[in-house]
């Protein structure tokens, strides 16, 4: 088994966990309304729909590396063309006029972290664009056999994101900080996300070139 890879399957779960996104914000709420264990519990809950989504999307990627190297790099490009496009409307975001603080009221916070993380429809695509970004140095390795710990250090990556969120949430001061500075993590955010962009891009152009030559 390629270290390499593992890591850079591990760190991919780690950003899918911590990027800022809805899920983020509404475990920053619901921690500082209800405090850590309330938080914990609907992260138990989303993490089902982390595993979910990050299992079809190796599955996605395995099965397309397993067809040929064009069709991963065309993946590879159309993922990074929409990281791009996250991460510039990221780096364009702008506060709303309301600019009111959110409100998560979660009576079950763990079935409300499940309904959520299996329901959100921005969830597969951000991990296939993610998990192609930062596993395409790595695209010749991916093999069926593989999938399992793939699937299983993808999810030791998210759940050490959900540990720092865990550590943060509960306390009103984390939370006002965030919405003082929300502008700013986001654009970082979209920064980080552009960048994985043009890693996926750099990765998929030579393949791309050498088939049109071809």
């Amino acid at each position: 088994m390629d270290i390499p890879l593992l890591f850079a399957a591990a760190f991919a779960g780690f950003i899918y966990g911590i990027t800022p996104g809805p899920g983020v914000l509404a475990v920053l709420g619901i921690g500082a309304d209800r405090g850590r264990r309330s938080a914990t519990a609907f992260l138990a809950g989303h993490l089902a729909g982390d595993v979910l989504w990050s299992t079809l999307a190796l599955v996605s990627l395995v099965g397309v590396t397993t067809v040929g190297s064009l069709v991963f790099d065309l993946l590879g490009g159309v993922s990074g063309i929409y990281l791009f496009w996250l991460g510039w409307r990221a780096v364009r975001v702008q506060r709303s006029a309301a600019g009111d603080a959110i409100t998560v009221t979660a009576r079950r916070p763990f079935l409300h972290g499940l309904a959520f993380g299996l329901t959100n429809p921005k969830a597969y695509p951000v991990a296939v664009a993610t998990l192609t970004a930062l596993l395409s140095a790595k695209a010749g390795l991916l093999t069926w056999a593989m999938l399992p710990t793939l699937v299983g250090v993808t999810c030791i990556g998210g759940i050490s994101a959900y540990l720092i969120l865990i550590g943060l949430v509960g306390a009103a001061a984390v939370r006002q900080a965030y919405r003082r500075h929300e502008i700013l993590i986001t654009r970082a955010s979209g920064v980080m996300f552009i960048g994985f962009a043009c890693h996926a891009i750099l990765h998929a152009v030579p393949g791309l070139m050498a088939a049109r030559r071809a």
